[in-house]
């Protein structure tokens, strides 16, 4: 006892060490990746802000989306400001002439080409007509007040603007909205010509030449738009500058940038000082709670650099846009007490709660949060606040709520400013959260997340959060060491990097709640491609992180599918469904028809990929949990999903598969493998429960066809893409479960022979999905990777993508679908399926020694053990001291190591 006290003490010393150190500001390890797009403050679907550019200060910060949501960041130094997050602000518009958005304005109006003089100030209008903007095609677009829809036909707009001398001495900047191509001429002027496109709300900066052409009184803006078909529209109007500019901030030098699992570390040099700063999301697989919080810690040091005493104050910054999905919905902001911490609170007047769905879209109910703890909050004019910041390092005084209109300019700054006053070294943090009041709606009740499900309120959490500061951060560096070591052991220091890069945006792309039944639902959004709420195909990817260190969590996401599929007057049929709807309203399948296409391909439904994925991801549960009950739970839909894909499995039909932006594909040979590995892992489940004729009949079967499949799929050197397409070849990525499982399904010469002809593939950042296209899949390369018999010959792979993500021109939230020869990304990005990465050391772990044996005895034959046996494992390497339900790994006498099944 005295001893273990002993090392207690010595471990909160050792902590306290640390903490007052600054080892926070250190990252567990320095990284050379440089990411297209770096994650800073980050909880869920909504509340996600990335900096996509090298140096913090190059830009303003934006929602994965790429939607600006600006974060700004000052430091003043002996009176000199330098900017170290953001970008100052080009533009606060205010409208003179404002668009249809804001207000409807009226303009004259002709549908048939006027004369060549129309564009001057001076032409007579007299006789057009009088119409309210906007226009174009009501149900295609907002604010549209007169309908003009007709295909290959032309609208010439004539609007009239009163200028005043105060207006002439801004900049001007032009917002218009067009489909299809359009020209704008001011006075005469041109200075807007597109092509054939269409675009909503383009900014454009009035030319000089333009600008001059105006004048005090009257000015005109001639707007002439075609349509060429499908939907139209036409809107313009002409906006006043606002902002101040201050031409004395100083840009501070990043040195460094490192991104960790649950941390971003950055350094600045500002004159005298240097700033370190972290972006800390206490995101951890080992606490529901606090990976469901939305808080993120932004910690920040100031150290001299020249053994002087500075004085100093640092200041943070934004605008209610980051509760808004436009700047010009109307706001409410104000300061709040709660507990003597005052909190500045912004959102939308509207707080229309989940009243929006569907993809690449931005919340705009629930508050943005800041408390003053370790500094002052305030709310105030967006100038008058910089300004004071600048002149004095001071907070302008604030007020107690500001209502915004639809007017942008009128949006106001929430600062946050903590004064170090004279100092040589010192730090702090701040918190910034976000309230979303309801988070999901799963069959028609509505649930907040899992971290309010005793009644907490988010300033509790806050309070929680200042607390335990130096705990999470702790605990948050830990999380760093855990991700990067396994990831290092497994492949190698760019695999551990990637892995450190994915770890957040997998978690990031999820919402974990309650439901009514008690049980724990963890869904997706599936970012960037659709929208759709708990896609299995997107749970099937990610599955290997949640397989890796929380089980629970992939239950989550598996238990939503089974009960709605459970309930057949909602589903219904012999397969699971893709979806549960539109983010983040989880009622009803919104991917397609549940109805086959005329052609038998099933429209857009995948029911072989669905029913593998459903049925192998319970298999893996149970295998990693060792027991079978979850499965039981549900054992008659996986039965059913289960002779579906027998019936169903060999040669599929004409269907989609989770790669289903490269179309339908009759006898896709990959999809084959995935219904095989279902079949098997049913046969698993079934033996886990005892049936053993169920499992001796399920994986005869599956030997069957896996046996068919090698044979008839055979191409030589490789294995085909579809059965019947001689000279075509794909990743089999799916085989990576017969692996896992120690099965041999398919035999070691398959695999070795085509993970050998996929290396003949290889461009320089990775290896083609199939030979229809130059694209890949990151998480299903990590996943062929894994066929390879050395962790060289993962890593030989895997490094591919590394390669891509440090070199892509494309600077968004890691995408995992992106074009091998150029490194160019294909649509997707800030996905979930980054969980895929994990599956090296998923595979490595699952066993813990890549000596065991995955073949799995039957529980008769374990009579004679005990006089062979010499030691025995529970399947997280945890020594037992007697068998126990469920798997365990035995080591015997004659070295030889095996799993086993204990009823």
């Amino acid at each position: 006892m005295k001893k273990l006290l002993l090392y207690l003490v010595g471990m909160a010393s050792m902590l306290a060490a640390e903490a007052q150190e600054g080892s926070f500001f250190e990252p567990y390890r320095r990284t050379n990746l440089r990411l297209p797009s770096v994650p800073l403050i980050v909880n869920d679907p909504y509340f996600s802000i990335w900096s996509p550019y090298n140096n913090l200060y190059d830009g303003t910060t934006c929602h994965w989306t790429g939607q600006r949501k600006n974060i700004s960041g000052l430091l003043r130094v002996d009176g000199v400001v330098y900017r170290f997050m953001g970008k100052e602000g080009d533009r606060l518009l205010e409208p003179v002439a404002p668009m249809a958005n804001i207000g409807a304005w009226t303009a004259k109006v002709s549908y048939v080409k006027p004369a060549t003089n129309w564009i001057q100030r001076d032409f007579n209008d007299s006789k057009w007509q009088t119409q309210r903007a906007a226009f174009g095609s009501p149900q295609e677009y907002p604010n549209i007040r007169t309908s003009w829809t007709g295909l290959n036909s032309d609208i010439y707009i004539r609007r009239h603007v009163t200028l005043t001398k105060e207006d002439l001495a801004r900049d001007l900047w032009l917002i218009y909205s067009h489909d299809d191509k359009c020209e704008v001429y001011i006075n005469g002027i041109l200075a807007v010509q597109t092509g054939e496109t269409w675009l909503q709300n383009e900014e454009l900066i009035l030319p000089s030449n333009v600008k001059e052409s105006l004048h005090v009184g009257d000015n005109v803006i001639a707007y002439h738009v075609h349509n060429t078909t499908g939907g139209a529209n036409a809107d313009i109007g002409l906006f006043a500058n606002m902002k101040e500019n201050h031409k004395d901030i100083r840009n501070a030098v990043q040195t460094s940038c490192d991104v960790m699992a649950t941390n971003t570390y950055y350094s600045f040099r500002c004159g005298g000082i240097d700033l370190r700063l972290v972006f800390t999301a206490p995101m951890f697989l080992d606490d529901l709670n606090l990976l469901s919080t939305p808080i993120n810690y932004v910690s920040y040091q100031v150290c001299s650099n020249d053994k002087r005493k500075h004085d100093v104050q640092i200041f943070f910054g934004t605008t209610p846009e980051l509760a808004v999905i436009k700047n010009t919905q109307p706001t409410i902001s104000r300061i709040q007490n709660v507990n003597n911490i005052d909190y500045v609170r912004t959102g939308s007047v509207e707080q229309n709660v989940l009243g929006k769905t569907g993809d690449l879209l931005c919340i705009d109910w629930g508050y943005l949060m800041i408390p003053n703890v370790n500094g002052n909050v305030t709310m105030a004019d967006q100038n008058a606040v910089e300004r004071q910041f600048v002149d004095k390092g001071t907070l302008a005084q604030r007020d107690a709520q500001r209502i915004k209109s639809n007017n942008e300019s009128e949006m106001p700054i929430l600062g946050y400013l903590h004064n170090f006053g004279l100092t040589d070294c010192d730090s702090s943090y701040m918190m910034i959260g976000y309230d979303e009041i309801q988070d999901v709606q799963f069959l028609g009740t509505r649930y907040k997340a899992y971290w309010s499900k005793d009644g907490q309120q988010l300033t509790d959490a806050f309070e929680n959060f200042r607390d335990n500061y130096k705990s999470y951060m702790q605990r948050a560096r830990r999380w760093d060491k855990i991700i990067y070591d396994d990831a290092l052991a497994a492949g190698n220091k760019k695999y551990a990097e990637t892995l450190a890069a994915s770890y957040r945006q997998a978690l990031a792309a999820h919402k974990l709640f309650m439901d009514k039944d008690g049980d724990l639902m963890y869904f997706s959004k599936e970012n960037s491609s659709g929208g759709f709420i708990n896609t299995v195909d997107v749970t099937y990817p990610a599955a290997p992180l949640f397989f890796t260190y929380n089980i629970q969590l992939e239950k989550g996401a598996l238990e939503g599918i089974f009960k709605y599929c459970a309930d057949s007057s909602r589903w219904g049929f012999h397969f699971p469904a893709h979806d549960l709807g539109f983010y983040p309203v989880a009622d009803k399948q919104t991917y397609a028809s549940c109805f086959p296409g005329r052609n038998g391909d099933f429209g857009k439904n995948m029911p072989v990929e669905e029913a593998g994925n459903m049925v192998i991801l319970t298999a893996m549960t149970c295998l990693r949990e060792g027991k079978a009950d979850f499965a039981k739970k549900y054992w008659d839909l996986l039965t059913m999903w289960t002779n579906y894909l027998v019936a169903n499995g060999q040669d599929p039909a004409n269907q989609l598969c989770t790669d289903d932006f490269a179309g339908h594909l009759a006898h896709n040979v990959n999809l084959s493998v995935k219904a095989i590995m279902g079949i098997a892992g049913y046969a698993l489940m079934a033996q886990m429960q005892g049936e053993d004729t169920t499992y001796r009949t399920y994986m005869d079967k599956a030997r069957r066809m896996a046996a068919t499949l090698e044979r008839t799929a055979n191409d030589g050197d490789h294995y085909r893409l579809a059965y019947d397409r001689s000279g075509t070849w794909s990743m089999k990525y799916n085989m990576v479960w017969d692996k896992l499982w120690g099965l041999n399904l398919f035999s070691k010469q398959m695999k070795q022979k085509e993970y050998n002809y996929y290396l003949t593939k290889a461009e320089p950042y990775g290896i083609p999905l199939d030979n229809r296209e130059r694209y890949t899949k990151s998480d299903w390369e990590m996943w062929t990777a894994c066929l390879a018999d050395t962790q060289e010959g993962f890593t030989r792979m895997s490094d591919f993508v590394w390669e891509f993500a440090d070199k892509t021109k494309n600077r968004v939230p890691f995408s995992d679908w992106y074009w091998v020869n150029s490194g160019d990304y294909q649509i997707f990005q800030g996905r979930s399926v980054l969980g895929g990465h994990w599956m090296k050391v998923l595979m490595d772990n699952f066993l813990k020694n890549k000596k065991f044996s995955t073949s799995i005895e039957n529980p008769h034959q374990l009579s004679c053990i005990p006089k062979k046996e010499i030691e025995r494992y529970d399947v997280d390497g945890r020594r037992l001291s007697a068998p126990t339900r469920g798997i365990n790994v035995v080591r015997y006498k004659d070295k030889t190591v095996k799993k086993v099944i204990v009823k």
